[in-house]
């Protein structure tokens, strides 16, 4: 065969999924623009509702899904999901730990229907929301709040080559060494969640002299209570140690543990 003919294989199916969560993943993935040609040339976008009314049927080669499980309803989907899919990729917080919605996973969820909604009644809702993996099968999770894109296309592109991601496992103290940023718990006392944050924003906070808000979730093996106890010696009390341990990444195991330890009921008195 010649070469330089198309070839006719068909191309990899490509299908995007939403569940419990702002969109702004699905969104980061809108906003590669020019990379994103590339990728449409490379696979046939089958499902995104976010981007087209064409919802073609399964099976897809690839599913990347957003948003946690929140719903019974959804609870059914993501298996029918993962049914259709080769490979199912989890893209952001929600997905890979829950969100900013697992708050309610600390608290009874009745408590804030009852204050958000004028009809409690109708609304269904599951009293925690968990990430994907809690659920299905997960291929490969991509972390962040949200995530980063160059980070997506190097994972769409890595399972087209058959390979595994090249998406480094470091901290947001590395990125900063490698932007020339001083640390901002060194240099002014300011409390910073960088040293047990997976990096891939680019270290942005830190660059303005902000701490790290650990958008992207607990680096491997962080060290959360040495973290802490830096903390505390900055002047942190626990509440604002438990505050800052619940947010975007609430649910991942290291932050919850370590919300959790600085509890009322572990502070007595």
């Amino acid at each position: 065969m010649d070469a330089r003919l198309p070839s006719t294989r068909p191309r990899p199916t490509l299908a995007v999924w939403k569940f419990a969560s702002c969109d702004g993943c699905q969104l980061s993935l809108l906003d590669c623009e020019d990379e994103l040609l590339a990728v449409a040339g490379a696979l046939d976008i089958a499902y995104f509702a976010e981007a087209s009314s064409t919802l073609g049927p399964g099976p897809y080669d690839l599913s990347l899904v957003e948003g946690s499980i929140t719903t019974a309803r959804d609870a059914e989907r993501i298996h029918a999901v993962r049914a259709a899919s080769k490979y199912l990729i989890t893209i952001g917080a929600c997905a890979t730990a829950g969100g900013i919605q697992a708050l309610r996973n600390f608290a009874d969820v009745n408590d804030y229907i009852a204050a958000v909604y004028a009809t409690p009644a109708n609304i269904s809702t599951l009293a925690t929301s968990t990430p994907i993996a809690a659920h299905v099968k997960v291929d490969f999770a991509l972390h962040g709040c949200p995530i980063n894109k160059t980070q997506l296309l190097e994972v769409i592109s890595a399972l087209l080559a058959g390979r595994t991601p090249d998406i480094p496992n470091e901290s947001v103290c590395v990125a900063c060494k490698r932007r020339g940023t001083p640390c901002v718990m060194v240099a002014h006392g300011t409390p910073c969640l960088g040293p047990v944050t997976r990096a891939g924003c680019g270290a942005i906070c830190p660059a303005y002299q902000r701490g790290c808000y650990g958008c992207y979730g607990p680096a491997e093996a962080a060290n959360t209570a040495a973290l802490a106890a830096a903390w505390i010696a900055l002047g942190a009390d626990r509440t604002s140690l438990q505050r800052a341990f619940r947010s975007f990444n609430a649910a991942a195991e290291p932050f919850r543990k370590e919300s959790d330890a600085h509890g009322d009921e572990n502070h007595p008195g």
